[in-house]
């Protein structure tokens, strides 16, 4: 028999996570805080909980995804965990995170945290994987049972590191696709279509970039930059990059997705970073040690 598992909160994810789990034959018990959410669920064999605290004592492994984490808070402070593994796929800080292990910790439960790189249509297919950090034991037992969701990525025992993880890649998507959209807006200045555009060199110009300075960026801050290997130093880019904000404005084009990596730039340029490549930039943008 599969893990019975119980999923709390069934907006478009949790809905998706109780879909993957019934498809893949676990018995599940949902719960919502507004009572017969997604029905759907109950001709697939879903069984629904009165009460928070009756769906978390139908089954050892408890699944949580709710809107934020005041709501995780709400839901399950009070509750009687003992016994029970609690995993937390709730979108949180490393902060948040952390707080809410010590609290599940507490109440005589192990905690999971997790960070779903997917959407809900994705959930159970094979482009879909899933952060997750905390009680590493936990996870182990339950590895195959997560599997279900996506492919599961421990990253340390610390609880805060899958939230990490997770704001990291969710970073570099949401700025990868606001430049897209400046370009777009730029092309479509000129009355360019978007789809030939974006098909013709707009995808294959971010896919070389991406595949060759990555990897770069990447060793270079974790080995040191290697002599002379800058190929498009600071200094030059900097002095080129005023061209982007002045076309830009002259075409009619907010540039305030532009002008934070220009001042970026001009940063590193006047720390002394000229000569270098890109990846020195990065140590800028961090406040602390």
């Amino acid at each position: 028999m599969k893990t019975p598992v119980t999923v709390l909160g069934l907006g478009a994810m949790g809905t998706a996570l109780a879909r993957a789990f019934l498809a893949a034959g676990h018995p599940t018990t949902v719960w919502n805080r507004t009572p017969g959410r997604s029905p759907e669920l109950d001709s697939l064999g879903a069984t629904r909980a009165a009460t928070a605290g009756e769906a978390v004592a139908a089954a050892e492994l408890v699944v949580v995804c709710l809107l934020v984490d005041d709501t995780v808070r709400t839901t399950l402070d009070g509750l009687d965990l003992t016994g029970r593994t609690i995993v937390n796929l709730t979108n949180s800080t490393p902060g948040q995170a952390r707080a809410t292990a010590d609290r599940i910790s507490a109440a005589g439960a192990r905690y999971l945290d997790g960070g779903i790189m997917a959407v809900p249509v994705m959930i159970g297919g094979p482009a879909a994987f899933i952060f997750y950090s905390g009680a590493q034991a936990a996870f182990e037992q339950h590895t195959a049972d997560l599997s279900v969701l996506g492919r599961p990525a421990f990253v340390g025992a610390d609880p805060g590191l899958a939230a990490l993880h997770d704001i990291a890649l969710l970073s570099a998507m949401y700025g990868m696709i606001g430049g897209t959209q400046h370009a777009l807006a730029l092309a479509g200045s000129e009355q360019l279509p978007a789809v030939g555009f974006t098909n013709e060199f707009l995808m294959p110009w971010l896919t070389a970039m991406l595949g060759s300075l990555l990897p770069r960026m990447a060793k270079d801050l974790d080995d040191g930059p290697a002599p002379g290997a800058a190929g498009s130093n600071l200094a030059m880019q900097s002095a080129a990059y005023g061209n982007l904000i002045e076309a830009s404005v002259a075409q009619g084009v907010d540039p305030a997705m532009l002008v934070p990596m220009g001042e970026l730039l001009r940063k590193a340029v006047e720390a002394g970073h000229g000569d270098a490549d890109l990846s020195a930039a990065v140590q800028l943008l961090r406040t602390a040690d």
